[in-house]
Parts: C-alpha cells; structure tokens; sequence
C-alpha cells in the first residue's frame, strides 16, 4: 500500500529538515527522509552540516581555539599557565555530545509538527513515487506526495590516486575524529574544509602542510582579505603551499608518502594523517530513477529554474545538489522559499546576498562582489577600509589583526560587498547583509551610530572612508 502526503523531503540536512518543517507550519501533510546515523547507531538527521560538517568542526575549533591561546595569549593578561595539555577523546566527546543534542533536537522538531520521519534512502520514481529503502534493512516502502522535495546534498570529492582509508588518508569525516594530535598532517586543498580542520590540528601541535593546486590563495575571497590572511595563518604555523599538485599518495608503515609536482619538479613528503579536502560534489547517487523526469546539469547537479523546479512536474530540488553555493544557510533559506511556493505564498531567494564565513581564527566572512570580480565586468566602484587594529575593543580584546573592506558604487553609492577579516567577522557581517538587502549605501552605514567601543565600529569607519571621512584613520 502506497501512503500519500502533501509533501516529501528527500535529505534531512539543513534544507530539507528544514523545508519539511516549514511544510508542517503550513499546514502540509509532510514526510522527511533521512538515512544519517549517529555513533549511538540512532537516527541522525541534520544530514552533513549537523553530523559531520559545519557544528563538530565549530566545535573542535572553539576547543583548539581556547587552547591555542592558553599557550600563547593569556601572558599578555597576566595569566600564566605551565605544562598545559590537550585530552584529545575528551574534546572529541564533548564535540559528539553537541552534535548528539542538535540532532536529537532535529527528531523532536520533526515528532512536534507532525513530519512523518523514515530513516533510510529514497528514491523518486515517475508520478512523484518515491521509494524508501530503510537503514535497518526491513523492506521498502512506497509513498507518494502531491510535491517532491529533492534536498540530497553533495559528498566529498576525491582525487585519482590518493584512496581514503579512513585512518591514515581521511576526508573531513575522519579529521573529526582522530583520537591523538598527529605530529605531522598534510592537507590536500586549501580552500574552507582545508583551513578550518588544518587549523584545529595546528593550534593543538600537529606541524600543518595545505598543499593547493591553484596559483592564489582562497581565490574565492576579496584580494586585499585573502592576501592578509595568508600572511597571518603562516605566522600561526601553517605551511600553505601553491601551484602544488598531489599525483599520489601510498601508505607504508604507518605513514602517509604523498607524491607533489610543482615548478621544481616532482617530489615527496611524508606525513603521520592526510586530509583530503579538495570541495564537494552533488550526491545523487541511487536518488532518481530512469523514468523521474528529473534532468541534471553537465556538472551533476539537479537542473532547476530561479524558483528551485526541477524538469520534472510537481518536483523542486535545494542545497548543495542544485546550483548556487554550498552553503546550509542558503539550503534552509531555499527549503523555507520551497515550502511556502509549494503552499501558494510568495518566496524568493536572493543569491546576491548570501554570506560566505571561513571559521579560521580570525575569521573570514563576505557577502557580495569582491573588488576582482567588479574589475572584471567594469563595474565603477570606491572603496572604504578600516583595520582592527585602530579599533579600541578588538585592542582591548589582544583582536587587532584585520580589516573590513567595504566596496560602494562610484555613482549610485549603493553597497556591492563587504569583506570582514577579523575576530567576530561570522557575526559583524549580519549588518552587511541587511543593508545589502535593503539596497542601501555606505552613506547608510556611515550614519547609524554604533555603540562604543564594539568592533561593529570597524564596519562604520570602513563605510565613512568610502567618502574619506573616516574619524580614526587617515584618508
């Protein structure tokens, strides 16, 4: 017998759990499938985010985070601190722990709005079929739904040459999850995934090597931000590398022999733990059938239009499967949009103002076009700066190292992108983006007051140096 609902989310992570209950708040009869387990060998969802994603790995580098400081910080306070150590199963429980009550918390969201919650695989057959496969083994189970929802995520993506083993090659996964500090840890790529975890194992005495590809260091960021960061994070101890390709990796005794290709030729390094982080890619393996209707792009990805329908009638697509970044605040932000699309409401989503963060310490976080991208269309633009080091709250707080950077249009003096280096940026660029939304201009920013002393004034004197009125720095 086939059950019917309203709604069907495939993918429990932070778009579809999401959109399934924002369906409930509707009013939809809504059906949630999810196939992550938990350590305890209990359903998990939150999919990648929750799991293994963005929540342990902020909770590993808020742990690595305090210890780095207790070494090299706290003197400055008048703290002194001998023989400090680091319980490595310690910190991975408490990180287990946090990831154990959002995930817990996830389920009984789920059993409030009425979701119905089947822990397993689903699979979309043509006329909105869809068929579960459940974890536990127990035979399938058919449903059926007025509107599909397809939130299935991405994996990570490995490279010819160097396989996973899950102990001595990992993915983000397994740099979760290690159970001492490796003396030596290579990291394949150094974009987001490679910073964050390389920096966790760094702070807490691991001798850190990023090996990327690419010419520039986190191409994706402003110029002037990522070329500050990439001097402040060697001065923390992380060898970056550039223009160095991995051709191979093999395991022997223990250790981890990586094989690089860079303008001096071929040569080897040897590491305790590799990390292979190189980006992630749609998953949507065993998620269509043949006959679903459902197209996908030339790059993998679920093909959808502006307002996330897929080719199929009746089935949308969110996330880290469809096009746009792989953010989880962008696949909720789409699931909520879906949702009230799917119940006759207005929605849209704006890809303009999507915040990036790198949770590195201090953080990175950019909402807009970098000044590299408006150069490139020709795009007339001024540009206003402030650095955290005049800034009397990051000095008072030992957090001088940064910078915002805000870009105006040269005419209309309307904000195109603010680009936050420094402690706290995750959260200073919250009011970049509401400006943003609201179309407003540096001339905005310039005239709301900020409390003092706060580091949000950085933001303020960055937007009255666009018109080289800045109080506390020269123009």
């Amino acid at each position: 017998m086939t059950e019917k609902f309203d709604v069907i989310v495939i993918g429990g992570g932070p778009g579809g759990y999401v959109a399934a209950i924002r369906a409930a708040q509707l009013g939809l009869n809504t059906a949630c499938i999810d196939k992550f387990t938990g350590k305890d060998g209990k359903p998990a969802p939150g999919g990648t985010c929750l799991n293994v994603g963005c929540i342990p790995s902020k909770a590993l580098l808020d742990s690595s985070k305090h210890f780095y400081h207790l070494q090299h910080d706290y003197a400055a306070h008048g703290i002194s601190v001998s023989d400090a150590a680091i319980d490595v199963p310690a910190m991975i429980a408490r990180k287990d722990g946090i990831v154990k009550k959002l995930t817990g918390g996830v389920t009984q969201l789920f059993k409030g709005n009425k979701i119905a919650y089947y822990h397993g695989t689903g699979k979309l057959h043509a006329g909105r079929q869809v068929e579960v496969s459940p974890v536990d083994g127990s035979g399938t189970v058919s449903l059926e739904a007025d509107n599909v929802i397809l939130a299935s995520g991405s994996v990570s993506i490995e490279i010819p040459h160097v396989a996973i083993d899950g102990k001595y090659i990992v993915d983000n996964v397994g740099a979760l999850d290690f159970d001492a500090v490796p003396e030596t840890l290579g990291v394949i790529g150094a974009g987001v995934i490679g910073l964050e975890l390389g920096s966790v194992w760094n702070r807490l005495g691991a001798k850190v090597t990023l090996l990327e590809a690419l010419p520039d260091f986190l191409a994706v960021a402003d110029k002037d931000i990522s070329k500050q960061a990439a001097r402040v994070f060697k001065k923390q101890g992380l060898d970056i590398r550039l223009n160095t390709l991995v051709k191979g990796a093999e395991i022997k005794d223990g250790k981890v022999t990586v094989t690089l290709g860079d303008k001096n030729g071929e040569s080897q390094l040897t590491f305790d733990r590799l990390l292979v982080s190189v980006g992630r890619k749609p998953y949507t393996e065993g998620l269509l059938a043949d006959d679903c209707g459902v197209q996908l792009t030339e790059r993998g990805r679920i093909q959808v239009d502006e307002q996330s329908r897929t080719t199929a009638a009746g089935v949308w697509s969110i996330g880290d499967c469809v096009r746009g970044p792989m953010l989880a605040h962008k696949a909720s932000e789409e699931g909520i949009a879906v949702a009230e699309l799917i119940a006759g409401k207005p929605a849209h989503i704006n890809f303009d103002t999507v915040p990036w963060v790198v949770y590195t310490d201090p953080e990175i976080a950019w909402v807009g076009k970098t000044e590299q991208e408006l150069k490139a269309v020709g795009t007339e633009f001024n540009t206003g700066s402030f650095p955290f080091a005049a800034n009397g709250r990051a000095l008072a707080g030992g957090q001088g190292t940064g910078l915002v950077k805000m870009l105006a249009d040269a005419h209309s003096d309307e904000i195109l992108g603010v680009h936050i280096f420094g402690a706290n940026a995750s959260e200073l660029i919250s009011e970049c983006v509401v400006a943003m939304e609201f179309q407003g201009s540096s001339e905005d920013l310039a005239r709301i007051i900020h409390a003092h002393p706060t580091l949000s004034e950085a933001i303020h004197e960055a937007a009255l140096h666009v018109d080289k009125r800045a109080i506390h720095r020269g123009n």
